[in-house]
This record gives C-alpha cells, structure tokens and sequence, in this order.
C-alpha cells in the first residue's frame, strides 16, 4: 500500500511588499527623532490626546458593568477568531440572498483592482468614499487615481488630509496633527470658490467643507466605504460616525462598494449591543455614535440598488495563524491605546509609517506586512516603539494584552534575524559565566569602565556593538570592589558574621513565641 505526502501547509501570505500603506520609508527611531522636532504637533496631539482621554474616563465611569461588557467584547471576538471561516460563510451566503455580491481578496492588490473594475463598469469617474481604515492600508485612493477614477473623501479630516496630499496620523482623528490655522490655509488652496476671506473659526471651516461636499454628495453616483462591522447571523453591515457624511454615502448613490477586512465580522445581530456600548465610549467619549447606520443588502426603492462586499484579507489569515498575536485581530479600531500612549502622544502617528500608528499598530502592522520582507525592514522596528508601561492594555475595551503581544514579536524578531551583535554577545557572556575562573577575570576587566565614566558617575557613550544601548539610557560605572572580592574581605566575613548571628536570635525569639502561644491555647 503506498502513501502520499501532502507535505507541511503552507505560511498564509502577508501584504504583498512594497504595496498599500502598511510600510514607511524609515525605521520608527529615525522618523521619530525627526517627529519630535516639530513643536507644533506636539502641542495638538498633547491637546488632543488629553481631552479625548478625560471624556472617555467620564462615560466609562458611568457604567457599573463597564469591566463586564469588556469581558463580553473580548469573549465574542476570541470566539469569532476561532471560528472565523464558517463565518465569513456564512456571511457571504446571506449578503447574497438578500442581493448583494461578494468578493474575496487576497490582498491590497486584488481589492484595489476589484474596486476599480466595479466602478468602471458604472461608467463614473468619480467615487465619494467613507472614511475606511482598510482602504487607506491598501492605497485604494492612489490605484483609482492611478486609473482615472477620482475619489472623494466626505470625512472632514480625512478630506483635511487629503486636500494637503497628507497622510493620517491617528486611527480615529486623521488630521489630529493639523491646527485650524493650517485647516484654513488647506481650504484656501485647495477648495475651488472657497471665500478668500474664509477665517480660522471652526464652524466656518466645516460649513466650507460641506459646501464642497454638498455637490458631490448630490452628483455622484457611486460610494466606496468601510464596516465597523458585518453580521454572518444576517447579513447586516454597519458603519458608525459622527458627521453624517458616512449615510449621506450609504443611502445617495447608486451603487455602493464596501470593503471590510475579515476580521470585522461579528456572529450575531445581538453581539452589537455590546459593541455599540463599548465602541463609541472608547474612541470620542460618547455615550452614544451620533449616526450608526446599518443595511442588509440591496432594498428595491430604497438605497444603492446595486452592493457589492469586497472582503479583504491582505496578511489577516498569517496574524490568525500565530497562536499568540491572533489576539491583535480583536480590535475594533477605537484608537483609545492611542490617546493613553505616552510614546504616540509624543512622536505622532506618522513616525510608525503605517496606517495604523500607535500601540496597536506596532503589533498589527508587523504581522499583516511582515517584519523581514526586506533588509532592514522598517517594520522590525515597530515592536519597540513602546516602553510597555501597560495603559494600551487598560484602555483597551476588548482587553487586548498588547504589551505582551509586543514583547513576543520582539522575541519574534530576535529568532528571525540570523546572527546579529547583540546574539554573540549574549553567547560570549554565556560561556564565561559558565567559567568561574573566566567569569572573575571579566570581572576585574570590567573595572576599565570606571576610566570612562563621567563625573557624575555613569557611562553616556558605549563602544560598538554596545553603542544602541548608550544612545537612549546611562550606565552605571562598575563598582571600586565587585562582590566576590568584598565577600572574601575582612570587612564582608564581619558584615555575614553579624547577619548569622542576627538570623538566629530572630530564630530563637519566633521558637519561643510559638512555644508561648500554643500554651496559652
């Protein structure tokens, strides 16, 4: 009888390398060195970032069941992950009965191409699109440029960075990095008929951006957006926002394309409850989204009569194999690690070269694109953008332990990077210790750094390969006398004499208290 070896399965493939926006140009300590020289963003994001957080303290305070409903957010993401397959089926099979198409995409590259060949077969050359976390990391605006369709952005910050040929710097606030006065000089160069005497005031600025968008809202006749989330008991889908720009989208035009990574899919239409409680909490510090719209379908009279989904995996299958980093694939982009993070706070969203900054996507970014996909990938730095102080993990309202996820992609990195300086210096420290003899000449070598301690008693400046080190902390000078050798002196057979002889009479005195107390019983 013969067998047949079908061999080991296969790695899932990541985010094709060199496409979408899932990669930056340099590596995170060198765009951020460059980040913190600008005061201004500094200024805006510490503004920002402090006032998100004080309102999201208040409305979750309100809530005696707040830890629970965390605890139900995460069990219904942890159970969706486990079982994501049969529903993405599902899901499919009911956005179809209810007349709706559904696409797969592997990557950036296929959804971008779907999207463009939708909209084409429309005969319109232009789109009016929701703002969408998964559009912007498969750089579907640049590929429907690149092919002659003109997307319009109705979010006002994501049109805010568009008009500036930007890039976002926040999951929830794209254009947190920009003040009103930049806002207005935008709006002046770029909006056609804005009023030259259009001023710095707020509502003036919005009432600018919606008479741009009024037209376009009105004229266009298909619609591009994202889902917060997609229902396989069903086949609902439902976008959240704050402005309105999002259901003027979803209900003007024609025809209407969704593109959702596959992890939004939830189980039941019920599991909303709970996440129409936690989202909005935890990303503005509302008690309730101004607009949820949600749609099943396709609804004759009523709405786009033609919805296609474009599901999108573009690296999400590789993160759900890794047992351990699946668990980033829980979050529901509310960007509440991003406001309590002392690093983003200080550095700002475009230092990660991703479209998702911050603590998340120090983790998400390096397991949807990969940390090795080229030489020095900029990616492998992403993991240490963080100093693990713990505030992402207890703002997360899905209980995503991010600081642990962090530290396994960096032992990740470390398995994936060959032989480097730091690995032959962990194996040459190994080896002398295993030597006393060695082990107490390397510690008698050590007392050369006290020659190039400064006065204050540290070492600022390491020698190669140890020089990485010295570039963000001091070191310690060695001591004038290591332990061992005052451990053999005369000063330290005193010092453990005295020890011993405290030790017992603390003995004896605990011996005769217990003595006393089983008497007195």
């Amino acid at each position: 009888m013969s067998s047949t070896f079908l061999g080991m399965p296969a790695t899932p493939p990541r985010s094709p390398y060199g496409t979408g926006n899932l990669r930056g140009d340099r590596k995170f300590p060198e765009a951020a060195h460059d980040e913190l020289r600008n005061e201004q963003l500094r200024r805006n994001l510490g503004r920002a970032t402090r006032t998100i957080r004080a309102k999201r303290l208040d409305v979750t305070g309100e809530l005696p069941d707040w830890e629970a409903l965390r605890e139900a957010g995460s069990a219904i993401k942890t159970d969706t992950m486990n079982r994501l397959p049969e529903l993405l089926e599902q899901l499919e099979r009911k956005v179809t009965e209810r007349g709706g198409t559904v696409h797969w995409a592997r990557d950036g590259v296929e959804a971008n191409e779907i999207v463009a060949r939708l909209v084409r077969a429309t005969g319109s050359s232009d789109v009016i699109k929701v703002k969408s976390m998964a559009t912007q990391e498969i750089g579907l605006n640049e590929h429907l440029e690149s092919v002659g369709i003109t997307p319009y952005e109705t979010d006002l910050a994501e049109l805010i960075v568009q008009l500036a040929h930007d890039k976002p710097s926040h999951i929830l606030v794209p254009a947190i990095h920009r003040n009103r006065d930049e806002i207005r000089q935008i709006f002046l160069k770029e909006i056609p008929g804005v009023d030259p005497g259009l001023d710095n005031v707020p509502a003036h600025l919005a009432a600018a951006a919606r008479a741009y968008l009024r037209e376009k809202f009105m004229t266009t006749k298909v619609a591009v957006s994202g889902a917060n989330f997609g229902i396989a008991e069903t086949g609902t889908l439902a976008v959240v926002e704050s402005e309105g720009n999002g259901r003027m989208c979803l209900t003007m035009p024609d025809t209407l394309i969704t593109v959702m990574g596959i992890e939004k899919v939830l189980p039941r239409h019920q599991d909303l409850e709970v996440f129409l409680q936690l989202l909005p909490r935890s990303s503005t510090g509302e008690r309730m989204n101004p607009y949820t719209s949600m749609w099943t379908g396709v609804t004759p009279g009523d709405g786009p009569q033609d919805f296609h989904l474009v599901l999108l995996d573009n690296g999400r299958t590789a993160a759900l194999a890794d047992r351990i980093g699946r668990e980033a694939l829980n979050c529901i982009r509310c960007s509440a690690c991003l406001n309590v993070c002392p690093v983003y706070e200080r550095a700002g969203g475009h230092a990660y070269g991703s479209t998702y900054p911050g603590p998340i996507g120090a983790v998400l970014t390096p397991q949807l694109a990969g940390m090795h996909a080229a030489k020095d990938d900029p990616n492998s730095s992403l993991p240490y953008a963080s100093s693990l102080c713990g505030a992402c993990f207890d703002a997360c309202p899905v209980k995503i332990d991010i600081p642990s996820l962090l530290v396994e992609l960096r032992h990740q990195h470390t398995e994936q990077s060959g032989t480097t300086a730091e690995k032959l210096a962990m194996k040459a420290a190994a080896s002398v210790m295993k030597h006393p003899k060695l082990f107490t000449a390397a510690q008698k070598g050590a007392g050369i750094g006290r020659v190039i301690g400064g006065r204050d008693g540290k070492i600022s400046h390491l020698p190669p390969p140890f020089d990485g080190w010295s570039e963000s902390r001091d070191t310690e000078v060695p001591p004038k006398q290591t332990f061992r050798s005052w451990l053999a002196s005369a000063e330290g057979a005193a010092t453990m004499r005295a020890a011993a002889g405290e030790y017992e009479q603390n003995r004896k005195k605990y011996e005769q208290d217990r003595k006393k107390t089983e008497e007195e019983k």
